[in-house]
């Protein structure tokens, strides 16, 4: 009982079903697991241990607590962890800012509602940079998420806190959101699977740009499996949230249980040029996403054109940055981070025709996407330029050499694919000659979520290194800056 924390989400919920353990022996194993791992990497800096009990308690005596129980993606009592930006009743949610240093909502959002409406059970909050800007997990409030691979290195950003509370153990499932890669460059860096998903497959419930594809809400776990089952508690309609729709009749966890192989994948390093990337990473990537012929499939080199379309992310972004924190920014602006200041007031100097020429790319690159996905099943790509980075710093110093423009220019190869509306999942694929983590991104047609996980599902089963998760965290230096 004292290693229940090793079993994968599918299996414990399997047993919880069967009755085999209760949701107290989870909540348990997990507390204990939380209190061994944390100060080595500082994943989950607020716990609500009463509150969790009292959840398992509930879902133990049935009625009311037990509904969801025949619908798909039931947790049946399973320990989750949820990102510090998303309100949780009664518990402490900073949104990693002081200006919210002491903030507790009195109601969850409606993401959270629906994760223990089917059974979650909420742990605590996972640690996240300032308003999840950034691509390295740290605030002033709680300080540094540690990566547990080499806790000398960044876990990434911004579901840094999530990534590391599955792969640690200290939870079965994690809960995170993304809009320039926060779903997948922390997968990436921590040897962990998370799936941005397509616009309104997920509530974002609360949020101001309610309307804007950018940002969206999703699952880390440690395997595909876990992912798909994760995906299908979260997904639905939720009448806060007006760009979602029903969930699918059939589950992406019956999807993944007879996955169907993509007929054409498509490899790219580099978006035909338009990035740069670290060469080993490349060399890594690029061997490991030409696996994909052992599975039958007919692998080759090709990239969409993206256009200008970091230049249009940037612009998308920083209107929705000027939505969420203008107000806030003339109120507290001596408490807001540099790089959240400077995003918000590039929106706010930028005219209205730049904004209608990013929409018009990016309705551009939709299209051409539509018509790359007519000929292939799938896209592969790095899931980041370089390895996991100094814990120190808020982005890498370099990405092949060259000096970074902004806070941002580390997540490029991910903000891409968030401007075309794809579903894209973080996938392991192997580690660098310092011992970090590497993965690949995949990327499917959008609302292809169930096809995307059958392919990042048999890439797995033949790579094999969800095997190797969860770890106990590890001490290291950081690596010299290479090309």
């Amino acid at each position: 009982m004292s290693e229940l924390w090793k079993m994968t989400a599918v299996e414990a919920v399997t047993r919880l079903k069967k009755k085999e353990i209760s949701p107290l022996d989870l909540v348990e194993a997990s507390a204990r697991r939380i209190a061994e791992i944390e100060p080595a990497v500082n994943a989950m800096p607020t716990l609500c241990l009463d509150r969790a009990q009292d959840h398992a308690k509930r879902v133990m005596a049935g009625g009311a607590a037990c509904e969801a129980s025949g619908e798909a993606g039931w947790l049946a009592g399973l320990p989750v962890s949820i990102k510090d930006l998303t309100d949780v009743g009664g518990v402490r949610t900073t949104y990693g800012s002081p200006i919210f240093a002491d903030h507790v909502p009195a109601k969850s959002h409606p993401l959270v509602e629906r994760i223990e409406r089917k059974g979650g059970i909420v742990m605590g909050k996972s640690n996240t940079p300032e308003f999840g800007a950034g691509g390295s997990t740290f605030n002033e409030v709680f300080g540094r998420t540690r990566n547990p691979w080499n806790t000398a290195l960044t876990c990434g950003g911004s579901t840094g806190g999530g990534s590391v509370s599955v792969a640690t153990g200290e939870v079965f499932l994690a809960h995170g959101s993304d809009h320039g890669g926060s779903l997948r460059r922390p997968g990436t860096y921590c040897s962990t699977v998370g799936i941005r998903p397509s616009a309104g497959r997920v509530t974002r419930g609360t949020s101001n740009n309610l309307y804007s594809p950018q940002s969206v809400q999703g699952p880390m776990a440690r395997n595909v499996a876990d992912l798909a089952l994760f995906l299908d508690t979260m997904a639905g309609f939720c009448p806060q949230d007006a760009m979602t729709f029903d969930a699918p009749a059939r589950s992406f966890s019956d999807a993944i249980a007879s996955p169907v192989k993509p007929r054409r994948v498509a490899i790219t390093m580099d978006f035909g040029g338009k990035f740069e990337l670290d060469r080993e990473i490349r060399e890594i990537c690029w061997k490991m996403a030409q696996r994909f012929e052992e599975l039958g499939c007919i692998v080759e080199e090709k990239s969409p054109d993206f256009g200008p379309v970091d230049e249009v992310f940037m612009a998308l972004r920083s209107q929705q940055f000027v939505v969420d924190r203008e107000l806030q920014i003339e109120q507290h602006r001596d408490k807001f981070k540099p790089d959240i200041i400077w995003n918000t007031e590039l929106g706010l100097k930028q005219t209205a025709s730049k904004l209608a020429w990013a929409e018009r790319e990016r309705a551009a690159l939709y299209r051409r996407m539509n018509e790359f996905f007519q000929t292939y099943d799938l896209l592969v790509t790095p899931g980041a330029p370089t390895g996991a980075f100094d814990v120190m710093l808020r982005a890498p110093a370099t990405i092949a050499g060259k000096k970074l423009d902004n806070y941002m220019s580390g997540s490029t190869l991910n903000s891409a694919i968030t401007v075309t509306g794809s579903p894209a999942i973080a996938l392991p694929c192997g580690f660098d000659s310092f011992g970090r983590p590497v993965g690949l991104q995949l990327v499917g047609k959008p609302r292809g979520e169930a096809a995307l996980l059958a392919a990042a599902s048999l890439y797995e089963k033949l790579v094999g290194l969800d095997k190797l998760l969860p770890i106990d965290p590890k001490p290291g230096t950081v690596p010299p800056s290479v090309p």
